[in-house]
C-alpha cells in the first residue's frame, strides 16, 4: 500500500516556526520529485517549494524565499518542511506529493502523481 502521510502541522503564532514531514510507505521516494503545497480556504492551491530526487536542486515560491526550507532523507522515506517567521498568510493545508516529472515544472501541481491527505498550519495571534 503506498501512501504518504503529512505531520507536524499546528497553531502557531506569528513569526513562529513549524516543522513539516512527509513520510513514505510502501514506496522509496528515490526516483521522485517531492513537493509541498498549500489550500488556503476558498483558494487555489499553489505550490510552496520542491526538491529534486538527489536533492541537489530546490525551488521556492517567491512568498516564501528566505523563510521556509525543503529538505529530504531518501533513506528515511521522508521529506521535510521547515518553515519560519510564520506569517498569517501562511495558514492552509499542507500537501505533500510525489513527481515523475522534471523539476522544472514542480511547482505545477498538474506534474504531481501521488498526494498524502495534508496537514492544517494556522498561524494567528
Amino acid at each position: 500500500q503506498r501512501q504518504l502521510v503529512e505531520s507536524g502541522g499546528g497553531l502557531v503564532q506569528p513569526g513562529g516556526s513549524l516543522r513539516l514531514s512527509c513520510a513514505a510507505s510502501g514506496f522509496t521516494l528515490d526516483y521522485y520529485v517531492i513537493g509541498w503545497f498549500r489550500q488556503a480556504p476558498g483558494k487555489e492551491r499553489e505550490g510552496v517549494s520542491c526538491i529534486s530526487s538527489s536533492g541537489g536542486r530546490t525551488n521556492y515560491a517567491d512568498s516564501v524565499k528566505g523563510r521556509f526550507t525543503i529538505s529530504r532523507d531518501n533513506a528515511k522515506r521522508t521529506a521535510y518542511l521547515q518553515m519560519n517567521s510564520l506569517k498569517p498568510e501562511d495558514t492552509g493545508i499542507y500537501y505533500c506529493g510525489v513527481d515523475s516529472g522534471n523539476i522544472n515544472y514542480c511547482l505545477n501541481q498538474y506534474e504531481y502523481d501521488y498526494w498524502g491527505q495534508g496537514t492544517q498550519v494556522t498561524v494567528s495571534s
